[in-house]
C-alpha cells in the first residue's frame, strides 16, 4: 500500500511539473544582440507550459547564432505560482576581419582578405566583403538575414566578381584560362522547423573563358564569354549539438541546381549533390568528424565540367583543381583531439583521411574505380581556436597522397575543413 501511495505522489508531482505555467523568459548575457529578437526565436514563451524537451531546443537554437558562443537557462519557481525562466547566453565578437593565404593554379602567391559582421542590428545579420588577388583582382559582398521578416523567414543576397586563372582538361593535356565568374544571386531561407530548411532562389552571372596558355584543340574554344542564369533548391537537416568546439550528431544538406546557358560552348545543364556529415563526441576531449558527398551533374562531354579536384574543397594536399568531372564521390573522415583548453583558446590536433574519385566528362559510372581517378590522401593537422570569436578558426593540415601520382602539400583556411 505504501510503494502505490509514492506512486500515486510521484505522477501528481510530475504532472504538476508539466501544467506549470512560464510567466516570464528572460534573458542574460546579451549585450549587442538583441534580447527581443533571442526571445522572438524561441519555443519557450511567457503563458506557455514549462517544457523540458522545449527548453533543450531553445539552448541548441540560440547556440546554433553566429551571435552566441554558448548558451545556458536557469527555471525559477515563484511563490505565486509559475516560473520564470532565464536564458543565459555568452556571446561572441561578430565584427571579424579575416585573410587567407595560398597559391593559385601555378604556384604563385594568392590570397584573400575581407570584413564580415555577423550580428548586424543584434539581429544576427551577416553582412560582409571581400578582396583576393590570385594572379587578378576579385571581389564579393553579402547579406545573409535567415530571420529579415520572421522567425522563420529570412533573404540572402549575394553579389561576386570572380577572376582566376584555372586549368582546363581535354585530350590528356592541360591549358591555363583567365576564367571570370559575374553575377548576383538572391535565395529565399525558410526555417521549416527546429530540424529543417529550406532556401530556394535565382541568380543570374556572366562566365568567361580566356586562353592564357598551354595546348590547344579547335574543338575548345580559346575564348567564351555566356550569359548564364541558375536555379537552386538547398534542403538542410541539422541535428548537431554544439558545446563550443565540439559537435555531436548529424546533419545532411542537398543542393541541386539548373544552368541555363546562352551558348552550347557552355551547354545548360543540371547537378545536384548530397553532404551527409556525422559528428560524436569522444570522451572530454576528442570528436570524430566524417562527411560523405555524392554528387551527379549532366554528363557533358566538356573541358569545363563542374565537379573538380581542390585542396581547398574536398581532398587536402592534392593540389588547386587538379582535375574536373561530372560525378563525383568523396569521403572525409578525421579525429580531433584538444590538446589546450583555456577559457578563450583553444589548441586542437586532427589526424585526417580524405578520398574520393570522379566519373570523366562523357564517361561512364565505371571510372569510379579508374586508378587514374580514385586519390586517397591520410594527414595530420592542427587548429588554433578563439573560443569568444564566431568562426575564429585557423586551420593547418598537411595530406601526403598514397595513390597513382599523388602530391603532397600544406592547406591553409579559416573554419573548420567541414
Amino acid at each position: 500500500m505504501k510503494q502505490i501511495c509514492l506512486i500515486w505522489f510521484f505522477l501528481i508531482s510530475l504532472n504538476a511539473f508539466a501544467q506549470t505555467t512560464v510567466s516570464k523568459v528572460e534573458i542574460e548575457g546579451a549585450k549587442k544582440t538583441k534580447p527581443a529578437f533571442l526571445k522572438k526565436l524561441l519555443q519557450t514563451e511567457e503563458g506557455s507550459q514549462l517544457d523540458s524537451l522545449i527548453l533543450e531546443k531553445d539552448l541548441q537554437r540560440l547556440k546554433r547564432l553566429p551571435s552566441i558562443s554558448h548558451a545556458d537557462f536557469e527555471v525559477v519557481s515563484l511563490s505565486e505560482g509559475g516560473t520564470n525562466v532565464i536564458f543565459k547566453v555568452v556571446e561572441n565578437f561578430t565584427l571579424i576581419p579575416f585573410a587567407n593565404l595560398f597559391t593559385s593554379s601555378n604556384d604563385d602567391f594568392a590570397f584573400r582578405i575581407g570584413l564580415q559582421e555577423f550580428n548586424l542590428l543584434g539581429r544576427n545579420i551577416t553582412l560582409g566583403g571581400f578582396y583576393q588577388y590570385d594572379i587578378f583582382n576579385s571581389y564579393g559582398l553579402q547579406m545573409r538575414a535567415p530571420y529579415l521578416f520572421s522567425k522563420r523567414f529570412g533573404l540572402s543576397v549575394d553579389y561576386k566578381d570572380l577572376t582566376t586563372q584555372e586549368p582546363v582538361f581535354f585530350d590528356n593535356t592541360t591549358a591555363d584560362y583567365k576564367y571570370n565568374n559575374k553575377g548576383f544571386e538572391v535565395m529565399g531561407l525558410y526555417e521549416l522547423n527546429f530540424k529543417n530548411r529550406v532556401e530556394l532562389g535565382f541568380s543570374f552571372f556572366n562566365e568567361g573563358y580566356e586562353y592564357v596558355s598551354g595546348a590547344t584543340n579547335p574543338q575548345v574554344p580559346l575564348n567564351l564569354n555566356v550569359d548564364k542564369h541558375l536555379f537552386k533548391l538547398i534542403y538542410n537537416f541539422d541535428n548537431l549539438k554544439y558545446f563550443y568546439q565540439y559537435l555531436d550528431g548529424f546533419r545532411s544538406t542537398l543542393n541541386l541546381q539548373y544552368v541555363g546557358s546562352s551558348d552550347s560552348a557552355l551547354p545548360e545543364f543540371m547537378i545536384g549533390f548530397n553532404d551527409f556529415a556525422y559528428y560524436r563526441r569522444i570522451g572530454t576531449k576528442g570528436n570524430w568528424a566524417s562527411r560523405l558527398r555524392l554528387g551527379l551533374a549532366s554528363n557533358v562531354e566538356t573541358p569545363f565540367a563542374p565537379f573538380t579536384v581542390d585542396n581547398n574543397i574536398n581532398i587536402r594536399g592534392v593540389g588547386n583543381i587538379i582535375d574536373r568531372g561530372t560525378a563525383a564521390i568523396i569521403l572525409n573522415a578525421e579525429y580531433r583531439h584538444t590538446l589546450i583548453d583555456k577559457n578563450w583558446f583553444v589548441l586542437q590536433s586532427n589526424v585526417f583521411v580524405d578520398g574520393g574519385s570522379w566519373r570523366n566528362p562523357g564517361g561512364d559510372f565505371g571510372d569510379f574505380g579508374d586508378s587514374q581517378n580514385l586519390r586517397v590522401y591520410p594527414g595530420v593537422g592542427v587548429r588554433f581556436i578563439h573560443k569568444r570569436i564566431f568562426n575564429a578558426i585557423l586551420r593547418i593540415d598537411y595530406g601526403y597522397g598514397i595513390t597513382k601520382d599523388a602530391s603532397r602539400g600544406i592547406v591553409f583556411g579559416i573554419g573548420q575543413y567541414f
